[in-house]
């Protein structure tokens, strides 16, 4: 009965990651181009893309201390409510061109991503030991749906007459209303009074673990560059001629590549285990590099945009599988948010710096960029599992 109820959790959790990712993909697909009009100095144009990984990087903390006190299907709901405020302020500002508001919308827009980061562990909480990797990356699996969001976009973004892109807002907005919807259906315990408690080792001490600092170093790696590289998609797309349709098309097939293979990735983890899996993500970035560099033809932005999609995704799951084995119950809220604070912290500084590096120095040297960081990756991954190794 507990193993039914854990996999309906999961069931609900990746649609909500389903909606969540897919009105994500669409801001993305959308969000560059918006900035690019509204912006009078271009070189600002991914600013408001760059404000919502600000703001999940402030929201990580609050949003799970807020859990702690208050429980997951509570939290969600105040993050999307959040988010539907964001969601109406970005169609006020694209009606009235303030780039200003809208960079503002897309802060309240990125505070709901903060909390909805935790989907995956949610799922992970509510999972038997030998369930947990393949919970998380189930739920993680839910963004395969977001693949519609690039053609979602391209059918909304002219809704609304005269106001290019006002209408995706409108398509987010209903898109969160369906996940606070669909979270009524999800049934995980309040926190005990042994998780609400401020308990455990230093938070200094959990993260100077080896494990954690490995953890913590592919996920950073791995969405920092996804999002540093995925941002400059559309700029790099435009100025070599091609359509906003063929940049949807390759969002699309992104985003499909970086969820499709978290139904297996769990399965992998387990028989592989994660520093292997993580370790093979981090190769296929060095891949996408390569084909990104080869030519700046469509098919080399589809395939080098879904070998970036599954890089990142064996990074992400293996990198949050890690860190659920670094923490006490205790531990639990003030550790992951520790995790999600690096990570999106880093998120941010790439997105931000996204536009003005499109502009300085242009798509072919941000991808030689890539490079040294996906080194130390591998290297430290490698490591470690020389350490385990001679331990065993």
């Amino acid at each position: 009965m507990l193993l039914d109820k854990s996999r309906r959790n999961v069931l609900l959790l990746a649609i909500c990651q389903a909606l969540f990712m897919t009105s994500t993909s669409a801001i993305v697909t959308t969000a560059a181009l918006t900035g690019y009009a509204l912006a009078e100095n271009k070189a600002l144009a991914t600013l408001p893309l760059g404000m919502q990984f600000v703001a999940v990087m402030i929201a990580t903390l609050p949003a799970s201390l807020l859990m702690k006190k208050i429980g997951r299907r509570e939290g969600f709901t105040v993050g999307l409510l959040i988010g539907l405020l964001g969601a109406g302020l970005a169609v006020i500002a694209i009606f009235n061109s303030d780039f200003v508001l809208f960079s503002a919308a897309s802060f309240f827009i990125g505070t709901f991503n903060g909390f909805a980061q935790y989907y995956r562990f949610a799922a992970a909480d509510a999972a038997s030991e030998s369930f947990k990797s393949r919970a998380i990356s189930l739920v993680m699996a839910g963004g395969v749906v977001a693949s519609v969001g690039p053609l979602l976009a391209t059918t909304s973004k002219d809704v609304l007459p005269n106001n290019m892109f006002a209408g995706v807002y409108v398509l987010v907005s209903i898109l969160y209303l369906l996940s606070i919807f669909t979270l009524r259906f999800v049934s995980i315990p309040k926190p005990t009074e042994e998780e609400r408690k401020s308990g455990g080792r230093p938070i200094i001490q959990i993260v100077r673990q080896p494990m954690f600092i490995i953890a913590v170093l592919g996920g950073v790696v791995g969405y920092m560059l996804m999002s540093l590289l995925m941002s400059s998609i559309p700029l790099a797309m435009s100025s070599c001629g091609l359509s906003f349709f063929d940049t949807a098309q390759v969002i699309q097939w992104h985003v499909f590549a970086m969820f499709a293979p978290a139904f297996f990735t769990g399965h992998l983890i387990r028989r592989f285990g994660a520093q292997k899996i993580m370790t093979i993500g981090a190769l296929l970035m060095g891949i996408c590099v390569a084909v990104n560099l080869a030519s700046n033809n469509l098919e080399n932005f589809w395939i080098g945009g879904m070998l970036l999609g599954i890089g990142w995704c064996f990074l992400f799951i293996g990198g949050t599988t890690l860190v659920t084995e670094t923490y006490s119950l205790a531990e639990k809220a003030k550790t992951q948010a520790a995790n999600d604070f690096l990570v999106f912290g880093s998120v941010a500084c790439a997105a931000l710096l996204s536009g003005v590096f499109h502009e300085l120095i242009g798509w072919e040297l941000m991808n030689y960029a890539a490079v040294p960081f996906l080194i130390i990756v591998i290297f430290a991954l490698f490591v470690m599992r020389t350490r385990s190794m001679a331990s065993a």
